[in-house]
């Protein structure tokens, strides 16, 4: 009997287990000149420039907002080289030869205390902007720009559910760095005036909820609560996990705000206290490495810039070397597949899986409809396919079917009887939807 799929195989439980260790820094360094939100960049040194570690040395640009561009640790400026980046293309990359005296940017300094509890809505803003805070959970949305939103906001939301397949960093990032997570969600609390904060957890990780939960005791007025939420997939999609936590039905097309709700990413989380705290941009972050295609996977704490190649050296190397390999950045569900392992990390790169690759044969639809009972946002994905592969393209038809609602949670594909490819279809839908 073809049903909903609400769950996916769990492959971390032993991986969640393991400690995240530093990852060896390499002695080559690449930053982005730009990336899937600002097509555009303007560089600040020249080849040949000494550069200290957190250093503003650009800025990106987009329509709406610029995105400053640090570099991740002190060396010189050595040029430009191609790499593939999360977004799956090829881009240039600004390379730094690491000199490995850690020699920090006079940008980054401490504040104290009572310097944060004077500090404004607008005053933190505006250090996020500078710090180029963005969503590390993978959407890359600048930060400065949620803690511009008019509205008053009644629920601060922390998401801790890291619902993908494969992925254990933000379990370890929460295990490990409890105090740096606090902290920052009460420098969001002071922000938005808002003293019902609530840290979204599955209700099968047993070992964050018995932990937060003793936390939370010893501050029993902080108004930081722990939200257990459901184990499905895809809980950790904004629209669900408010729904969860809340009780509120965000409609489609509208922000959480607008609801009284606004919500971060826990990596996001320590990443606005380093900032509020030490005016310190993200120059490294947790991920996982894993997959059946390397000898150890592990938990990294990866200084951002580092090249995956070195991340795989980390791990012992590959596994079966002589089998082809399938590199995914960010899940299994929703990364990007790449075409080799000439990647480099960058802040919103949440893991990297390297998988022994298998044919997987596509067989004619069956019109089961398992894609229709499991698309979370209440699409039919077989409609859409059909409409794509129609020739020629009826943009009209394909507009009706409303794919830009489409979240890329890739249960359509995983559901799939047939094994067809449905989320690509989708994907190209989104684009054409999109057109005048």
């Amino acid at each position: 009997m073809i049903k909903k799929t609400t769950h996916i195989d769990d492959t971390k439980k032993l991986l969640g287990e393991l400690p995240t260790v530093e990852a060896k820094i390499p002695e080559y360094l690449f930053i982005a000149t730009d990336n899937a939100r600002c097509p555009k960049s303007e560089l600040f040194i020249k080849e040949g420039d000494h550069v200290n570690c957190c250093q503003l040395i650009g800025m990106r640009r987009a329509a709406f907002f610029d995105q400053p561009i640090h570099a991740t640790c002190s060396g010189t400026f050595e040029g430009f080289e191609e790499h593939y980046h999360r977004s799956g293309k090829m881009v240039k990359f600004i390379k730094i030869h690491n000199d490995f005296k850690e020699t920090m940017d006079p940008m980054v300094h401490e504040r104290s205390d009572e310097e944060i509890a004077k500090l404004t809505k607008d005053d933190m803003t505006e250090i996020l902007k500078n710090c180029a805070s963005v969503g590390l959970g993978g959407s890359s949305f600048p930060t400065y720009i949620k803690f511009q939103t008019k509205e008053p906001i009644k629920y601060i939301l922390i998401n801790g559910i890291e619902c993908e397949p494969y992925i254990t960093a933000d379990h370890r990032l929460m295990l490990e760095r409890s105090d740096d997570l606090l902290e920052g969600i009460k420098y969001l609390q002071q922000a938005f005036k808002c003293h019902d904060a609530r840290i979204c957890v599955k209700k099968k990780y047993k070992d964050l909820r018995e932990i937060y939960g003793e936390l939370l005791k010893r501050n029993p007025d902080s108004g930081i609560t722990l939200s257990v939420v459901g184990n499905f997939y895809p809980q950790g999609w904004e629209v669900a996990m408010i729904k969860s936590a809340t009780g509120i039905e965000v409609a489609s097309g509208t922000l959480p705000s607008k609801y009284g709700v606004i919500n971060f990413n826990v990596s996001t989380v320590v990443g606005i206290y380093e900032a509020i705290k030490f005016n310190k941009p993200v120059t490294e972050r947790d991920l996982t490495i894993t997959g059946d295609g390397i000898m150890h996977p592990s938990n990294f704490r990866v200084r951002v810039g580092t090249p995956v190649k070195s991340l795989i050296e980390n791990c012992g190397g590959y596994k079966d070397p002589e089998v082809p390999k399938v590199f995914i950045l960010g899940g299994p569900m929703m990364g990007a597949s790449l075409p080799s392992d000439d990647c480099i990390i960058t802040k919103t790169v949440t893991s990297v899986i390297i998988l022994n690759h298998e044919i997987f044969k596509s067989n004619p639809c069956i019109r089961c409809g398992s894609c229709v009972y499991s698309c979370p946002t209440g699409l039919e994905p077989v409609a859409i396919m059909n409409a794509m592969n129609a020739l020629p393209l009826d943009k009209a038809k394909i507009k009706a079917l409303n794919p830009l609602k489409c979240i890329e949670c890739g249960l359509c594909t995983y559901s799939c009887t047939s094994k067809i490819n449905v989320t690509d279809f989708v994907r190209r839908a989104k684009i054409i939807a999109k057109l005048p």
